[in-house]
């Protein structure tokens, strides 16, 4: 397989990251656990370039992602490279079945349930603290030990291999969802509104185990590997295709504080790297706030959300925000358009995007199965052609 090796990766982005032009805009597929490609489109677009090939391995069990491997990674030019943790020793997903569905129970003991046939991926099917009604109910519930050293072991040795073998930017992968995310994902999303907009105790207690949790996590992983990383990621959706899921008012008395005790911690104990923070959705309303908080970057742009365009997006918040992802439509146009039109989104793009350096080209979010490979190689011709 003919490889296009480009030692430069890291001094690449890091370059972007500090919103200069690079020689060529970054490219990131697989970076993070929300820029990645399903593992059947992966598989087809493989195929499309005449790649033989293992079966694709899969890096995201919940969410289908195919494992990209480094020939791959190398013979398309991505410039980053992902580093995550371990699960702990005592824990492994282990897949059930039944008549109807397949699924695994994770550590924080959420139920992930895939219907068959016909399943795509794993959806949340048991909020294991919904039916909490005390502080105390929150507390006796096990909890993973982010402590745990089996979760970190080899963890700086990788980070090292990166450096040194691919010449890549490293992004330090959080452990789990974000803060308001993974409480939800144990309490029910309309539980834990209802707790924020009732001040609940049970509620609090649950954000604040996750935080705790989030703490425990940076500490270890970054001690580790504060020098070898040039990102490191964090995430919470708290949007949707119109606007924020709660109020501003609510955002900045529940979760902004406890977004600013994790952040301000992450860049405490890696102060050269690079906040990447993920929401989903009409973020615009938020984006100061994210300023406020110390966010670098901002991924992805969904350009399909409301007040999402990336012209006014870059006029207005270009100069405190690097853009990572939304170099092409994932809802429409990379799905269903023409090979032409995707070529016309990336071009559109990047003109927006890219001038002054602060753009990493990335999808607005993982490529999904049913994206034709065409329209793939199309996304990234057009990139090179850039």
């Amino acid at each position: 397989m003919n490889e296009t090796r480009v030692p430069a990766s890291r001094q690449r982005l890091a370059t972007a990251l500090d919103h200069r032009e690079p020689d060529r805009i970054p490219f990131d597929l697989g970076g993070t656990e929300t820029s990645g490609i399903s593992v059947v489109a992966l598989e087809n677009w493989l195929r499309f370039n005449g790649i033989r090939h293992e079966p694709v391995g899969i890096f995201s069990l919940a969410t289908q992602l195919g494992a990209i491997d480094e020939q791959v990674l190398r013979r398309f030019g991505v410039d980053t490279r992902c580093l995550r943790t371990r699960p702990a020793a005592g824990h492994r997903h282990v897949l059930h079945e039944d008549e109807h569905q397949r699924f695994f129970i994770d550590e924080w003991g959420i139920r992930w349930r895939m219907p068959k046939p016909g399943g795509h991926y794993y959806d949340i099917g048991e909020f294991p603290l919904g039916g909490c009604t005390s502080v105390t109910d929150v507390e006796r519930h096990r909890w993973p030990d982010p402590d745990d050293p089996s979760r970190y072991a080899g963890l700086k040795q990788e980070a090292q291999r990166i450096n040194e073998g691919s010449g890549a930017g490293i992004v330090m992968e959080r452990h789990t969802g974000g803060i308001f995310e993974t409480a939800w994902w144990l309490r029910g999303m309309d539980t834990l509104l209802m707790d924020l907009a009732l001040d609940s105790p049970v509620g609090q207690a649950v954000l604040q185990k996750v935080l705790e949790q989030k703490l425990a996590y940076w500490d270890h992983a970054l001690t580790e590997v504060a020098d070898e990383i040039v990102v490191a990621a964090e995430a919470d959706d708290l949007s949707s295709q119109n606007g924020m899921i709660m109020s501003l008012e609510m955002y900045r008395r529940h979760l902004k504080p406890l977004h600013r005790q994790l952040f301000s911690f992450i860049k405490s104990k890696a102060p050269r790297a690079k906040l990447f923070f993920h929401s989903c959705g009409s973020v615009h309303d938020l984006i100061p706030d994210l300023i406020d908080l110390g966010v670098d970057i901002l991924n992805p742009v969904q350009v399909s959300a409301a007040k999402m365009d990336t012209a006014a997006l870059k006029r207005q918040f270009g100069r405190d925000l690097v853009f990572w992802g939304g170099g092409v439509d994932t809802q429409r146009v990379l799905p269903f358009g023409t090979p032409q039109q995707v070529k016309d989104e990336v071009r559109r793009r990047i003109d927006d995007l890219a001038p002054g350096g602060g753009f990493v080209f990335a999808a607005v979010h993982c490529i999904q199965e049913d994206v034709p490979p065409q329209n793939i190689q199309a996304m990234w011709e057009a990139l090179r052609e850039r």
